[in-house]
């Protein structure tokens, strides 16, 4: 296990009518363990919803769980959303069942990174900060 240099804040959220969440869960736990501040906004969310997390937690990342194959309807308008609030400087990551073919396409509308079925805890951890640690950097 890791620990976290510095502390970012994140919200981890379930988009849609796809109610497997164990995932989610696992990996809010994980990045929580490892010392980020993280908030789980639970099953269900709108899109809306789930941006006013980030927004009223001035989240640093946003990493949204989708197993229901509806990625290329609710990742584009979570990104417009964060537009929108003046917050596309969140790190936007995406997790679950993506077909390879919607990667490119999700990363073209400011998807950070696509984990699919297989990436490590550690890597997902480990990216996530070394992602927020370079921008952090950057904007200092």
């Amino acid at each position: 296990m890791w620990v976290v240099k510095r502390t970012y804040r994140v919200v981890v959220a379930k988009p849609g009518l796809d109610g497997h969440d164990r995932g989610a869960k696992v990996i809010a736990r994980t990045l929580r363990d490892a010392g980020f501040e993280v908030v789980y906004t639970g099953l269900h969310q709108t899109p809306e919803q789930i941006v006013e997390a980030v927004v009223q937690e001035d989240a640093d990342a946003l990493g949204l769980s989708l197993l229901s194959g509806a990625h290329m309807v609710l990742v584009p308008r979570v990104a417009e959303l964060l537009a929108e609030q003046g917050r596309s400087d969140v790190v936007l990551v995406v997790g679950g069942i993506i077909p390879d073919a919607d990667v490119t396409e999700l990363e073209a509308l400011g998807v950070a990174r696509v984990f699919t079925p297989g990436a490590s805890l550690h890597e997902i951890g480990t990216w996530l900060e070394e992602t927020l640690d370079a921008q952090a950097e950057y904007s200092a």
